[in-house]
């Protein structure tokens, strides 16, 4: 298995660790609901340099950033960021990822670990326009400080004004001392805080930083059991549970990021365009249990006649509601708001309900 620069600080410390994507990964420390409460009420550290990262540069960066993004990137300006996803010619994600713009003619992509070699195979064979593109993965650190006390907790340690970086924005910074950090208003856990990126090198200075700034605060860190309760309880899809190269972003709630717009020729759009048109079988949608019971992938969902009617994507017991939550794709008559549900939980049905995500408000 790879490590991240972490790896050993985790182990140090006690971590549970588990393969992730073919890395050495930490799911957990204290246990994965204090994990999760921590990260709600106050700030914790998740350790995702696992992600990968790519620079797309030169008067052609935006030429192939715009035949393989579904989202639009003309609107996209230096120091902001976009939510966006690459699209197979059946209109499949091949991923989700973040998009940076650095400069005029830089970008960076942000990329699920476990699509890293998948997403830099397909980003070159559709560079045709000559586009410079770079791996940067194994050079870069990453760190996600996230919670309601972030901002006070890394402004102890940066000059930078935190207060001038909104949501989806970022800023070079100096933290700690170490120069060129990438601090940006992003996160997987609805809770809020920044994702900083740094070379490797720096891992225990920032590291070490940022929990003696937290000490008065209760940071702790964090495992990615946490990570994805967290992100479930916001109702932020995974890929490889609630949207694969199987799945369009029409079909997954993701029509937002899909711009249909002049000059975004983008790979598949003539196949998501004709399904906006025409409307589509499966729809994404979030669900409450009204009974005790907890939901898992996998798991089927049937309508009160006993009848198949989709199939759990993403769930789990809501360490902040006690409620058994989840995702999954519905035949589209059963996907309005309300719409009482079953889910097939061993040899029993239980009742769920139809909601509008994020779960916690």
């Amino acid at each position: 298995m790879k490590k991240t620069p972490f790896t050993d600080v985790h182990i140090g410390l006690g971590a549970k660790m588990h393969e992730f994507a073919g890395v050495n990964g930490a799911m957990g420390y204290a246990g994965s609901i204090d994990e999760h409460i921590t990260v709600c009420e106050s700030a914790g550290v998740f350790d995702v340099s696992h992600m990968g990262e790519f620079w797309i540069k030169g008067p052609k960066a935006l030429e192939l950033i715009q035949k393989i993004t579904s989202n639009d990137a003309t609107k996209l300006e230096v120091g902001k960021i976009q939510y966006t996803s690459f699209i197979n010619e059946k209109g499949g994600i091949i991923d989700d990822f973040l998009l940076y713009r650095m400069e005029e003619e830089k970008y960076m992509l942000v990329v699920n670990a476990s699509n890293i070699q998948k997403d830099w195979e397909w980003i070159n064979k559709q560079n045709s326009v000559g586009a410079i593109v770079e791996d940067a993965s194994e050079r870069t650190a990453l760190l996600a400080l996230q919670g309601p006390k972030s901002v006070e907790i890394l402004q102890k340690i940066t000059d930078t004004d935190l207060s001038s970086i909104p949501y989806y924005t970022f800023k070079y910074g100096t933290i700690a001392g170490v120069d060129h950090v990438i601090i940006s208003n992003t996160g997987y856990t609805g809770a809020g805080g920044f994702e900083l990126y740094f070379y490797p090198e720096h891992s225990q200075k920032m590291w070490d930083a940022l929990f003696e700034a937290g000490e008065e605060f209760g940071i702790k860190p964090a495992g990615l059991g946490a990570r994805d309760t967290l992100r479930l309880e916001m109702g932020f899809n995974l890929y490889g549970n609630d949207m694969t190269e199987e799945t369009t972003p029409i079909e997954a709630g993701l029509g937002w990021i899909t711009k249909f717009v002049d000059g975004n020729d983008f790979i598949g759009r003539e196949v998501l365009e004709k399904q906006k048109k025409q409307g589509v079988t499966r729809k994404l949608s979030a669900f409450t249990l009204t009974e005790r019971g907890v939901p898992r992938q996998g798991y089927k969902i049937v309508n009160a006649d006993g009848e198949g009617i989709g199939e759990v994507t993403s769930g789990t017991m809501s360490p902040m509601m006690k409620v058994g939550i989840g995702m999954g794709y519905l035949d589209t008559e059963y996907t309005k708001l309300g719409t009482e549900i079953f889910i097939q939980v061993r040899k029993r049905s239980l009742r769920a309900e139809v909601v509008k995500p994020p779960f916690r408000k």
